[in-house]
């Protein structure tokens, strides 16, 4: 199962990449980031846009390099959003972050309609564990950053090394499934929250994130073996997103990506 360190925060982040030694320097880094420049060219547009590239290569070494690159472009993209004040997106450009979202309540709250051992679940939302535990701007941020890894990932299944499978789309869909049961629960028992997120600049910001990972959530499902579906099958559940629906004013899933969803497993979702 994949997750990412980005749970804490990009300040323990910086400090830990910078030190000396502190990833393996191999010479698969040089190659790597061809294959990134030719085969993923938004992924690599965020290693350009890293003013240390160190940063970057601190999360890549040649045990696999699909998994590699993908989680160096996730990890990247939140040192970008602490450094801009704004969550680059996919396809250029940013969203600046709402700052007023830090007041709503926590998303900690949530963590008890789900199964309390996924190991999503404990990353992101148990309380201590991770600043979007407490906070729906740095559980956004994870949503943002889980959009350009599955993004980088599925562009470079030619490079995947190893023979262990890596479930590169569960990540997002936890995240889509915990951004989307924070605003069931704000509709239904947080009214300030409820109407915090009907103001213009909270409403793009949320819809704007969405819509981007659900585009990449689509692209990617005809890849066999890249994991995702107990928390996609929460996803198409109608009376899970109804609130989100209101929200951006849309269905907030691909129907088509719904029906093809697999049966087997259950949802994570309570």
């Amino acid at each position: 199962m994949r997750v990412v360190f980005g749970a804490t925060t990009v300040a323990l982040l910086v400090i830990g990449s910078s030190l000396s030694g502190a990833a393996p320097r191999t010479n698969c880094q040089l190659r790597a980031i061809q294959d990134l420049q030719r085969l993923s060219p938004r992924g690599h547009a965020i290693y350009l846009a890293m003013k240390d590239k160190n940063q970057f290569l601190a999360f890549l070494t040649c045990d696999d390099v699909q998994l590699g690159l993908s989680t160096a472009v996730h990890e990247s993209v939140h040192i970008l959003t602490e450094e801009r004040d704004a969550y680059p997106l996919i396809e250029g450009g940013s969203v600046p972050r709402a700052h007023e979202v830090s007041r709503f309540y926590p998303p900690r709250e949530i963590a008890a309609t789900f199964e309390q051992g996924d190991i999503y679940v404990q990353t992101y939302l148990r309380r201590g564990a991770a600043s979007s535990a407490d906070d729906l701007g740095y559980l956004l941020d994870e949503l943002n950053a889980y959009s350009h890894d599955l993004a980088a990932a599925t562009k470079l299944i030619a490079v995947h090394t190893g023979d262990e499978r890596v479930d590169h789309r569960a990540g997002l869909a936890a995240l889509m499934s915990f951004v989307m049961r924070y605003v069931e629960t704000a509709r239904r028992q947080r009214p300030t929250t409820w109407q915090g997120l009907q103001r213009a600049s909270e409403k793009a910001l949320v819809r704007t994130l969405w819509l981007q990972a659900e585009a990449v959530l689509t692209a990617s499902w005809g890849i066999p073996g890249f994991g995702g579906e107990k928390y996609v099958e929460g996803l198409c559940a109608r009376q899970n997103g109804s609130a989100l629906a209101e929200l951006i004013g849309q269905p907030p899933i691909n129907p088509r990506v719904c029906a093809a969803t697999a049966a087997s497993g259950s949802s994570i979702t309570k």
